[in-house]
């Protein structure tokens, strides 16, 4: 187990980095602690991202807020231990025994995307700890993968299989282009902070080939139904990767929530809108 700190230049406030064992996996997340804070917001990054996702709206929440950063395994900086079981269920019961280790009180989710779904997992397990939930872009009504899918993971060159389709796809710089609105947002320092981790080694196309088969798909319509805490759903109305009828159908199915729209918005709305994504996250949280 590696663990890292660096200290923020104020006595209220610090930051640490770090790689922690839970529930058998290295668990790695960046802790943005306030002592002034009165609440304390869960952020959870989207498929094939990390932390990194978040770069721009931590600094102008973390006055305000303390926050955790999770990497969700196996991507980032987080374990790709093959031992390791990648569903939503299993993912929101690590983060939850994480949440418990550090003793966390007033916790608000904060999901992108996948992230979305498993902060939703998370509020279905133990809703007692969650004062809200907001989501943006939040994947829902997913299946889990085909048969033939989950068959092709067990083969010996499933990884090679995966990182083929992640090039045919365009690669970093490629798939960035699917999800943001205005494509010159698109730069070098985003493109590399997004391949960083697929660059080193082949563990994360191994850890990708099983966590497409431990994948058991998004919440359904009954489990949505019973999550009662306040979530605000927040969508790009350009959105290609979850469209807005998506958010319009959560906006049902959960009984507490409400869907704001962003005009020339994509789906990676906390890069793209980092200002309105943090006014909405303040507006919610205080209100």
């Amino acid at each position: 187990m590696a663990t890292t700190a660096k200290k923020l230049h104020t006595l209220n406030r610090q930051h640490y980095s770090h790689v922690t064992k839970i529930n058998g996996i290295d668990l790695y997340y960046e802790y943005y602690q306030n002592a002034n804070a009165k609440e304390t917001l869960f952020l959870i990054h989207g498929f094939l991202a990390s932390s990194f996702s978040f770069r721009y709206i931590i600094p102008k929440l973390m006055n305000q807020y303390q926050i955790i950063a999770v990497d969700i395994p196996p991507f980032g900086k987080s374990g790709k231990d093959l031992k390791f079981t990648f569903s939503y269920e299993n993912i929101a019961a690590t983060f939850i025994q994480l949440i418990k280790k550090l003793k966390l009180n007033k916790v608000s989710l904060v999901g992108h995307s996948m992230g979305g779904q498993i902060g939703l997992y998370m509020a279905l397990q133990q809703p007692e700890i969650f004062d809200k939930i907001i989501l943006f872009a939040s994947s829902g009504y997913l299946q889990q993968v085909r048969k033939s899918l989950i068959f092709l993971s067990y083969l010996p060159f499933a990884h090679k299989f995966v990182k083929k389709k992640l090039i045919e796809s365009g690669g970093v710089e490629g798939n960035l282009k699917k999800v943001v609105y205005d494509k010159n947002q698109i730069t070098e320092d985003m493109i590399q902070g997004y391949l960083e981790p697929y660059i080193e080694d082949d563990a994360i196309f191994h850890a990708l080939a099983k966590f497409s088969r431990d994948r058991e798909g998004d919440l359904s319509k009954k489990d949505l139904n019973k999550i009662q805490t306040p979530c605000l759903l927040v969508w790009g109305k350009e959105d290609q990767i979850v469209p807005l009828q998506v958010g319009k159908q959560l906006n049902i199915d959960l009984p507490n929530s409400n869907l704001i729209v962003l005009d020339k918005t994509g789906h990676l709305t906390p890069e793209e809108r980092p200002e309105e994504t943090c006014r909405l996250i303040q507006k919610f949280i205080d209100g």
